[in-house]
């Protein structure tokens, strides 16, 4: 068993899921949060079959995440 960090974010038309950790890009979506999991969940299997385990990220797993808003200028 591997621990991923997933980021879900819901959007007007859905959830979008993606791990961080691994190279490339892996993607879920779905009509609710645990649809959108279950999916990116199933993503992540089926790309570590296809591709196998080195396209896990070399860095030490992402310990933590963090969500925050900044004002930019433009």
């Amino acid at each position: 068993m591997i621990q991923f960090k997933i980021i879900v974010e819901k959007h007007s038309d859905g959830y979008v899921a993606y791990p961080l950790g691994i190279k490339g890009a892996v993607v879920g979506q779905g009509d609710t949060y645990a649809e959108a999991l279950a999916d990116v969940k199933s993503a992540i299997n089926c790309y570590i079959e296809v591709f196998g385990t080195e396209m896990l990220e070399d860095e030490p797993p992402v310990i933590e995440v963090f969500l925050t808003e900044a004002e930019v200028a433009i």
